[in-house]
């Protein structure tokens, strides 16, 4: 209950927190006089004092992780104002983030889920980004438009973002969400104490079990959604008199399929972590952690697929002796180990922490060599194959595509075995991994430093060194005795000096390390004021990057064994930004940011797998960011209303893709240099506390992401086979700008808005709902086809007669997917029962059912403006754009009991 409190002599206000459940105090909670900077955190037995500078009426806010978050208006004090005992209630809605099935650690649709940000964002109270992670997130919406690339993961203050492609993962951590929960989250451009950070925010997970909450912990859980039985238990001890305290935890996670059709998970976590305290300024923390997951992935689709099916389609499984078999299943088993010196005195903390990572990361798929395509989405066995045959359309053999895909719509695992066995000259089908076998060491250490009242510096540095061995290994020859490693295409050797005979277990195709290393150095001021916060922040990196090929492959006889030249760059950022707070109620904040960062290493090499060739003229990225907020804290309203504004210049992309351009046909490498995207908008967020037990929220997003630049397109391919028409004998053609300036980014949906209300009984239960809707989602644009050389026919090299500008921009049009709502719902019940905290927890999510693509991407196929026309004149296009298609209605039910 909110509480109007007088004035006394001196301004100071002290008091103790503790839990109104039990009556515990609560310790480390954190105390802050809003909107001035001014703050401390409870001591161990829960007391706390914190001195007013401001002399006008004030709000105290109280928060304290897992509690609900309490408002005190205070007026200034003339004396000690001594609060008394405070009592927090338990916020059982922290079970959403504790239980969230987070989507980074999912399978909702491979590639796309690895990029979107929920994971990043579960550490916040803000009510934009809450509703950003557990509403919006089940439908890819991402923050800003950014990827998980922007976002810097860090365990104890150590890096844990891939340098391949940048971005955390989160499966190195699945299913430990109880020893995972404490983290520090510091949102957008705002400073964070461990590293320069990236420009969608930082996430510091705490593993140091003297902040964990002491005690047995015991939940279980059942869903519909990636997996369907979960089950996880933790124990943290008390800190003995030796300043020895630890903790353990374990689950076990798993599904004979997921929420689509065949997508089997299989999973289980283990964690251990050893704390010793040898006096009040130095702290030992040892942590090791193993995420070991197996999974069915699943595929986009496209829509005349997805017309004869449903949601829950998945092409990549069949049933193979009574059981279900994926043939794309990813693992993942990298375990980590951590050691970290924590040092702290009055005015300073110094975290120094090393880290080492081993294992591996493997998808499967299925190979065929000289044989059918052995997917049943392969267009040749679909219906709009007959509809747009060069010859006329055939509508008999149309239906009876029809029938035969309805009749055996997945992998037929007897066919191909008897296909092997009936091979003399190896097999024709093998099912294979693509393996990533990663050696990863990170050294760090990062200095906290109180200079004086006003002004704190944070000085860091990091030092990541990297080997990846990547190649293929042959899991199952499906019945046949060897498979000869020839490309089917050219019929040349993958490597000239092996066995071309290989059997299981056996790498094959391709084989090459990858050597990276990178040091980074960061610095950071902070200044604070009655009225004013302040800070600036500058790094300075180098990282290095070397390929090394382990087959000599005949396509590419003197680029593809040894080393590769070293490619190197030297980066440079700065951020800074103030805060200007007109009283303790409202506030403005302003930051900005100039950051330069080195290309992906998947977008530094042309075609690794198979040469050395190196993307010509790399440079640095260079991204611009501005933001500008307003904030508003009164005892009932919080809001925050948010515009930024950034800009990604000279990124470089490289994609892979088989294509009947205007210039040729060939499987080619696609290089994009030169990539501008613009990425701005407007955040709002809105929360009511209409009483004691409702309250109201309001979100919404509105932004626009678009391309920025006409970016130089070539592409790349091999020369090998002497048969086959060449595009030409170089191995590589430019194909000059393509017009993508304005068009929309595949960056998820740009329009979201969602409206909230929920209720807290004194009794401990509680019941949310929210209504959601989102808009302006765009699938992904070939570039290819918005080339010059998309308007000549291949046959002649001249431009197509009826290729007129206007034309080609209506075969080019670009639409949105279609708008879509999704109704939520949450609940959840505690009790103390005997000294025993039990909690019940569900969700429900889009509660009507709905259908909805979360994303897509054009196909590339169809690379000359004759071919593309054709191929759309019956308005089902053999090489229609494939989507991913979301969740329909899915649960999850957690029940917990801590002792």
């Amino acid at each position: 209950m909110l509480q109007f409190l007088g004035a006394q002599e001196h301004s100071k206000v002290v008091g103790i927190v503790k839990s109104s459940m039990n009556k515990d105090v609560i310790k480390n909670v954190f105390i802050e006089i809003v909107g001035t900077g001014n703050s401390t955190f409870s001591a161990e037995n829960g007391t706390f004092q914190i001195i007013l500078k401001n002399r006008e009426n004030l709000i105290l806010q109280i928060v304290a992780k897992d509690y609900v978050t309490k408002n005190i208006p205070i007026v200034y004090p003339k004396g000690i104002l001594d609060l008394g005992s405070i009592y927090l209630e338990p916020d059982i809605r922290a079970e959403k983030s504790t239980n969230l099935i987070s989507l980074t650690d999912s399978d909702l649709a491979d590639d796309q889920g690895e990029t979107i940000t929920s994971g990043i964002l579960q550490a916040t109270k803000d009510i934009f980004l809450n509703r950003a992670a557990f509403d919006f997130g089940q439908a890819f919406f991402r923050v800003r438009g950014y990827d998980s690339q922007n976002g810097e993961v860090l365990i104890n203050g150590l890096p844990m973002n891939k340098l391949i492609d940048g971005r955390p993962q989160w499966n190195n951590w699945g299913g430990l969400n109880d020893v995972t929960r404490n983290q520090e989250f510091s949102f957008g451009l705002a400073p964070a104490s461990s590293t320069f950070g990236g420009i969608l925010g930082t996430t510091n997970i705490d593993t140091r079990p003297s902040n964990m909450r002491s005690g047995l912990r015991l939940s279980s859980s059942t869903s519909n959604r990636t997996y369907s039985g979960r089950f996880m238990a933790t124990y943290t001890s008390r800190i003995n008199n030796k300043g020895i305290t630890y903790s353990i935890s374990s689950s076990r996670r798993w599904a004979k399929s997921g929420y689509a059709n065949g997508t089997l998970y299989d999973a289980f976590s283990v964690f251990g972590a050893l704390e010793y305290q040898l006096n009040k300024n130095h702290h030992f923390l040892f942590t090791a952690f193993l995420a070991s997951n197996r999974r069915g992935s699943s595929s986009a689709i496209t829509e005349e697929v997805f017309n004869m099916t449903s949601n829950k389609y998945n092409p990549y499984w069949g049933n193979q002796n009574g059981k279900n078999r994926n043939s794309r299943e990813r693992k993942i088993q990298e375990p980590l180990l951590l050691f970290n010196h924590f040092y702290k005195k009055e005015k300073l903390q110094i975290n120094t922490g090393i880290f080492y990572q081993l294992g591996d990361r493997s998808k499967s798929r299925l190979g065929y060599y000289n044989a059918p395509n052995p997917y049943k989405t392969y267009y040749r066995y679909l219906p709009s194959f007959y509809i747009n045959s060069p010859i006329g359309a055939n509508f008999y053999s149309a239906n009876k595509a029809k029938e035969d895909f309805l009749l055996t719509p997945q992998i037929d695992w007897d066919n191909l075995y008897t296909a092997n066995l009936n091979s003399l000259s190896g097999a024709s089908y093998i099912l294979y991994n693509d393996v990533i076998k990663d050696k990863r060491l990170v050294m760090n250490s990062v200095t906290n430093f109180d200079i004086n009242e006003k002004i704190h510096l944070d000085l860091g540095a990091f030092y990541q060194n990297l080997r990846s061995t990547n190649y293929a290994r042959i899991e199952d020859l499906l019945g046949a005795n060897f498979h000869r490693d020839i490309d089917a295409f050219s019929g040349t050797l993958n490597n000239v000096d092996g066995n071309n005979e290989r059997v299981e277990g056996d790498t094959f195709n391709y084989n090459y390390v990858i050597n990276a290393s990178k040091i980074k150095a960061f610095g950071q001021l902070k200044y604070k004021t009655k009225n004013w916060n302040a800070f600036f922040t500058g790094s300075y990196a180098v990282s290095n990057f070397q390929r090394e090929g382990l087959f000599k492959n005949q396509r590419f006889i003197t680029s593809s064994l040894g080393k590769s030249e070293k490619t190197s760059f030297s980066t440079i950022s700065v951020k800074m930004g103030f805060t200007y707070k007109f009283n303790g109620r409202n506030w403005i904040t302003v930051k900005g940011a100039i950051v330069e960062r080195p290309p992906t290493l998947q977008n530094i090499f042309i075609n690794p797998r198979e040469n050395n060739l190196i993307v010509p003229n790399l440079e640095e990225e260079k991204v611009t960011s501005l933001d500008m907020s307003y904030f508003i804290r009164l005892p009932k309203l919080t809001a925050r209303i948010t515009g930024f504004h950034t800009l990604f210049r000279n990124t470089t992309d490289v994609n892979f893709f088989y294509v009947d351009a205007g210039v040729g046909s060939d499987f080619v490498q696609e290089v994009l240099t030169g990539v501008d995207k613009l990425h701005l908008g407007t955040e709002i967020g809105l929360e009511y506390q209409l009483s004691s037990s409702v309250r109201l929220t309001g979100v919404l997003s509105l932004a626009k992401y678009t391309y920025a630049s006409n970016p130089n397109v070539s592409i790349n391919f091999d020369t090998a086979d002497a048969e086959e028409e060449l595009i030409n004998t170089i191995g590589r053609i430019d194909l000059g700008s393509a017009k993508l300036k304005n068009y929309r980014l595949a960056q998820g949906p740009q329009k979201a808005l969602a409206l909230g209300i929920d209720y807290r009984d004194p009794k401990y239960w509680w019941v949310g709902l929210s209504a959601n809707y989102m808009g302006d989602n765009y699938a992904n644009i070939s570039t290819i086809t918005r080339t010059d050389s998309f308007s000549l026919d291949p046959e002649t090299g001249e431009k197509f007669a009826d290729a007129t500008e206007e034309n080609v921009e209506r075969l080019l049009a670009q639409k949105p997917l279609d708008d879509f709502y999704l109704l939520n719902a949450i609940g959840g019940k505690s009790w103390l029962r005997n000294g025993k905290y039990i909690s019940v927890f569900v969700s429900l999510n889009n509660i009507f059912n709905s259908s909805y693509r979360t994303g897509g991407y054009e196909q590339s196929r169809n690379g000359n403006y004759g071919q593309l026309k054709k191929d759309n004149l019956s308005g089902s296009p053999s090489f229609a754009p494939k989507y991913w298609y979301g969740y329909g209605r899915t649960y999850f039910l957690n029940f917990a009991i801590s002792f």
